[in-house]
């Protein structure tokens, strides 16, 4: 549902870290650090990248969209910081993703609907609009919480399926 007086988005970003705590509740952590392939993140490795964007993404766009008048955009490239992922604790990554969450949503619930068309300009996309970029942040967030559901779908299910696993194509 579409909220009249605030901005896109709000509530599908409060409930992410909620959906996230329950797909890696069981998860060990050799479960958490399971890859697929050499060349997969693993859940670790997606939180820790979450982690990462809320702070050096996304709050740092937020603030600039409010405080600048047409500020600049870099294209986010995940694959930059892969080694700051690769180590990654899940527990802690998840943990400061979601303090940071709350932090954030909590300040974007303070601003009126109006802030949703501040501008900026993007070097790959052009220009945009905070309420655009809030709409890619719940893509961003629904991208990788899919990840992670068919990363513990492969890791914790599938086998444990028996045959039944049979009928599934996975993709983690």
């Amino acid at each position: 549902m579409a909220e009249d007086d605030g901005l896109d988005c709000l509530d599908l970003l409060e409930e992410t870290p909620a959906i996230l705590r329950g797909l890696i509740r069981e998860l060990s952590h050799d479960d958490a650090h399971w890859k697929p392939a050499s060349d997969r993140f693993s859940v670790a490795e997606v939180l820790a990248h979450l982690s990462h964007s809320e702070g050096h993404c996304y709050r740092m766009r937020v603030d600039l969209f409010l405080n600048e008048e047409l500020p600049e955009f870099e294209e986010d490239d995940a694959q930059m910081y892969l080694d700051l992922y690769r180590d990654a604790d899940a527990e802690g990554s998840f943990d400061h993703f979601e303090e940071q969450r709350g932090t954030n949503i909590e300040f974007l619930r303070t601003l009126p609907r109006s802030a949703g068309g501040r501008k900026a300009m993007h070097k790959v996309a052009g220009e945009i609009t905070l309420q655009q970029m809030l709409h890619e942040w719940a893509m961003h967030d629904l991208g990788h919480i899919r990840q992670i559901a068919e990363l513990v779908r492969a890791r914790m299910h599938w086998q444990a399926a028996g045959r039944l696993g049979e009928f599934y194509q996975l993709r983690p």
